[in-house]
């Protein structure tokens, strides 16, 4: 990518970030839009999530990535300080795979 590229990329997240907060008192949001809102970010995160845990070059990762993601995602669930939510998955997807677990 080239450095004019990464401006304007820079340049439309920044413009796009400024306009919410400019355009947060003057348009107002229906609830019910606001909640649709809220699960569709949490859709694209779930998917985007899934994707990365479960393909690898257009195929099947194997059972030690997704098992680490779920271990990850049991631990940030309960609470788990972050550093140690990325070791638990680290290291649950590097033993499976010391192990033999594609």
């Amino acid at each position: 990518m080239t450095w004019p590229a990464v401006l304007a990329l820079a340049a439309g997240t920044y413009l796009l970030r400024l306009a919410g907060l400019v355009l947060r008192d003057r348009v107002t949001v229906p609830e019910r839009v606001e909640r649709y809102i809220d699960l569709g970010a949490t859709a694209l995160l779930v998917a985007l999530v899934a994707t990365a845990a479960l393909t690898d070059a257009g195929g099947f990762a194997g059972w030690a990535r997704p098992a680490g993601v779920a271990v990850g995602a049991l631990a940030a669930w309960r609470k788990v300080p972050f550093v140690l939510v990325v070791v638990l998955a680290a290291g649950t997807t590097a033993a499976l795979r010391a192990l033999g677990v594609p």
